[in-house]
């Protein structure tokens, strides 16, 4: 499951999951264009992308710098993800 993060002013969305079982959280970046979405993801910590779909190498570099400088947030959001689901599961 993910969870949106931040969209930017043009449209470009960044949604990230809860931590792994390794401690990885995953990134999805998407784009709406004429006939779909442009696409990329990544692993945090690496910040390294795969499935990367329609956006130029300057753009996708940008995206890259963009999840690592935020990468303490997405972490912590996802930590704090991680812990309502394990508490919901609890509850039931």
């Amino acid at each position: 499951m993910f969870w949106s993060y931040v969209q930017l002013d043009d449209g470009t969305q960044f949604a990230y999951s809860e931590t792994g079982e390794y401690g990885t959280v995953r990134v999805a970046v998407e784009r709406p264009v004429d006939f779909g979405f442009d696409h990329a993801e990544c692993f945090l910590p690496a910040v390294t992308c795969f499935n990367v779909e329609g956006f130029t190498a300057d753009y996708l570099n940008f995206l890259t710098e963009f999840v690592r400088s935020n990468a303490p947030f997405i972490f912590e959001l996802a930590e704090r993800q991680k812990a309502g689901s394990a508490v919901s599961v609890l509850a039931l």
